[in-house]
């Protein structure tokens, strides 16, 4: 059954100033519903679009008043709506727009955005709705709520991922070194558990050197802790000499007998640095490595750490070494994580690296060295004046 009111207006399209070919272009063409309405309400035309999407013919709903579209509150109240409008001059729809809904012929009511303009003619008022049915976007915007959900959470459980691959990765040189200084110490108290007097002062430096990288670890974990949660880092004024024999000490450890030419070369008027001491130091640590793992067939392994002088207040540290050097291939995604070409590697300790090197406010690149291997280039801040006491390394 029709839900218009019928209303008695004679020949309602005479009050439309146009065309009989011109409005059936418009009608059949404009792609949202278009409707046009008088001051009572009535509608005087019905778009093609219109009819498709309420689903009467234009010839039912010319001649019936607009409301028969509209749901409850809304269908109720329109007659108010226009009296006040008309009135007052107070718009609700006009020149306004807004996201609300309407009702088909079979009664079920859908989401629509509704966009309603006036001209005065000599008829009087005439209102031109324009309307555009939302159900498909919204059916979209729910379906892209729904795929920006599960991104996230797949985002969420790649950076657990990425994080527990990250600590396993950090933690594996203090871990290594522990096991090593406790085999040390093992070795060095004999199978009775009696070491010759000789050996004692020994095993106190190994198991000193044990809990001092027990220490490390735990810090690691919590620098890279307080680093994603606030993205900061705890920096303090520091030696660089200090900052590369401790890392460099740390490194070599556990690598056994090697002929590598080993030289420290940094320059002492840009000795102090304003770093967080740990996360420098595994970005050293990574570096050196990976310059002693990349030198193991080399006839000749010469490994350097050199530092001078940047650009723009800040100090440039180079780690070169004398392996095959870096193929194009391996080059191009050099610092992104999970890219390696070591048999066991998991790719993450040069993006690593970067990401703190970055932090710092410094930058992190690679080129062909002097001695036909890799140099790894990396600047931090340099700093005038030491905040603590100086210790040497």
């Amino acid at each position: 059954m029709c839900p218009f009111i019928n209303n008695q207006t004679a020949q309602p399209m005479a009050l439309l100033n146009t065309s009989d070919a011109l409005q059936r272009t418009i009608l059949a063409t404009v792609p949202d519903a278009m409707i046009v309405i008088d001051e009572a309400g009535t509608i005087l035309l019905f778009s093609d679009a219109a009819s498709r999407m309420f689903g009467y013919d234009a010839g039912e709903a010319i001649g019936q008043n607009v409301r028969g579209l509209m749901p409850n509150p809304d269908r109720d109240r329109h007659d108010d709506y226009m009296r006040h409008y008309m009135e007052t001059g107070e718009a609700h729809v006009i020149g306004i727009g807004r996201v609300t809904n309407a009702r088909r012929r079979d009664g079920s009511t859908f989401p629509i955005e509704l966009a309603v303009g006036e001209v005065l003619g000599e008829h009087g008022r005439l209102f031109t709705g324009f309307i555009r049915d939302l159900t498909e976007m919204q059916r979209a915007e729910r379906r892209l709520a729904d795929l920006q959900a599960e991104l996230s959470h797949i985002s969420r459980v790649s950076a657990m991922g990425s994080l527990a691959n990250a600590l396993a990765h950090e933690l594996n040189q203090p871990l290594t070194a522990i096991s090593s200084y406790a085999e040390g110490a093992r070795t060095l108290l004999g199978e009775d558990g009696m070491p010759p007097e000789e050996n004692i002062a020994m095993v106190r430096e190994a198991l000193a050197d044990a809990s001092e990288q027990a220490l490390r670890a735990g810090q690691i974990v919590r620098r890279l802790r307080e680093f994603i949660s606030r993205g900061e880092s705890e920096r303090r004024v520091e030696r660089l000499r200090r900052l590369v024999t401790e890392a460099a000490a740390l490194a070599l450890t556990g690598t056994g007998p090697s002929g590598i030419d080993f030289e420290i070369r940094l320059d002492p008027a840009v000795d102090k640095v304003l770093v967080d001491r740990i996360q420098i130091q595994q970005v050293l640590l990574n570096l050196i490595r990976n310059a002693v793992e990349a030198m193991q067939r080399s006839p000749r392994q010469i490994l350097e750490v050199r530092s001078r002088p940047g650009t723009r207040g800040m100090v440039e540290v180079t780690v070169s070494d004398s392996g095959p050097g870096l193929a194009p291939e391996v080059a191009a995604v050099l610092f992104q994580p999970f890219n390696t070409s070591k048999e066991k590697g998991m790719g993450l300790g040069l993006s690593i690296s970067r990401t703190i090197v970055e932090a710092h406010g410094g930058r992190i690149w690679a080129e062909p060295s002097e001695f036909g291997g890799t140099a790894f280039h990396f600047t931090l801040e340099f700093a005038a004046e030491i905040t603590e006491e100086p210790q040497d390394g």
